[in-house]
């Protein structure tokens, strides 16, 4: 495989919303310790909830404070996620009722179990949160079964994983094949950014799925590829709503783009680390 090198590191604090990026991480099981820590719950429908049903989550950026994230609206105004008034404010701003929750335990099942769809039609709900036309097929969900039930694996905000991985090739090819569209890593939401720069293939990262990596300290294995879904499409900071990025991927990568990953063996990560492809 060809050599690949990790170029950015990215943590989330509040699921759905911008985050920040790092100069180096110790990889837990966990993931990046801090990353997608906290999350809102819809207080009309239920659920913990992300980008897919309140798209507003997008538009706010929420950065690691001493004890809790300080979240920052699009007109400037900030407050800290353990503030006493932080769910009237939140509510305010998203215009939707809404509480902001830290982790829970994994047994505490009904906090991480979904909301009311939108519809009882369940292929119509899949198409809406993933941003599928009619005439384009679903992603396949095999092996994400448990999220069918509960909005992430409970005890965590993630969408599937611990970890995001994306290639800067892969966001170069798709923006070379759909010019109209820009494909800027902040729709995509990844962990870590990687070049892979004498690969010859459209989407590299991807023959990486049923792989163990070294990175840094750290060893991950490689679980799936990462279906997309209508999050990618939103509007937030200088980015345009674009419903043609979902048409796009669905044409092109069968709507998916980078994999998502676990760690195998903690350990530090920074830019200019070597990837290592171990066993396939």
């Amino acid at each position: 495989m060809a050599d690949a090198t990790l170029t950015d590191i990215y943590r989330y604090p509040v699921k759905s919303m911008m985050g920040e990026t790092l100069n180096d991480a110790a990889l837990t099981a966990a993931g990046i310790p801090g990353d997608r820590a906290w999350a809102v719950r819809d207080e009309q429908r239920g659920g913990i909830r992300g980008g897919k049903k309140i798209p507003q989550l997008m538009t706010l950026a929420a950065r690691t404070g001493p004890a809790a994230p300080s979240i920052t609206a699009p007109d400037g105004e900030s407050a800290a996620a353990n503030s006493e008034h932080i769910n009237a404010w939140l509510s305010d701003k998203l215009a939707h009722p809404v509480t902001l929750w830290p982790l829970l335990p994994a047994a505490q099942l009904d906090h991480y179990r979904r909301g009311a769809p939108d519809t009882e039609d369940f292929e119509q709900e899949l198409r809406t949160v993933f941003g599928r036309l009619p005439n384009e097929p679903l992603p396949d969900l095999t092996g994400f079964e448990e999220l069918f039930e509960f909005e992430s694996p409970p005890g965590t905000y993630f969408d599937a994983f611990p970890l995001s991985i994306m290639s800067q090739q892969s966001l170069h090819n798709m923006n070379q094949l759909a010019r109209t569209s820009e494909f800027d890593v902040r729709r995509f939401r990844p962990n870590l950014l990687v070049d892979i720069p004498d690969s010859k293939d459209s989407f590299p990262e991807q023959a990486w799925v049923g792989a163990t990596i070294s990175i840094g300290g750290a060893t991950l294995r490689v679980e799936s590829t990462c279906p997309r879904c209508s999050m990618t499409t939103h509007g937030f900071d200088d980015l345009p709503r674009d419903t043609d990025i979902m048409r796009a991927l669905v044409e092109h990568s069968s709507g998916n783009l980078g994999i998502y990953a676990s760690v195998v063996t903690p350990g530090e990560v920074k830019p200019g680390d070597l990837i290592n492809i171990s066993q396939a």
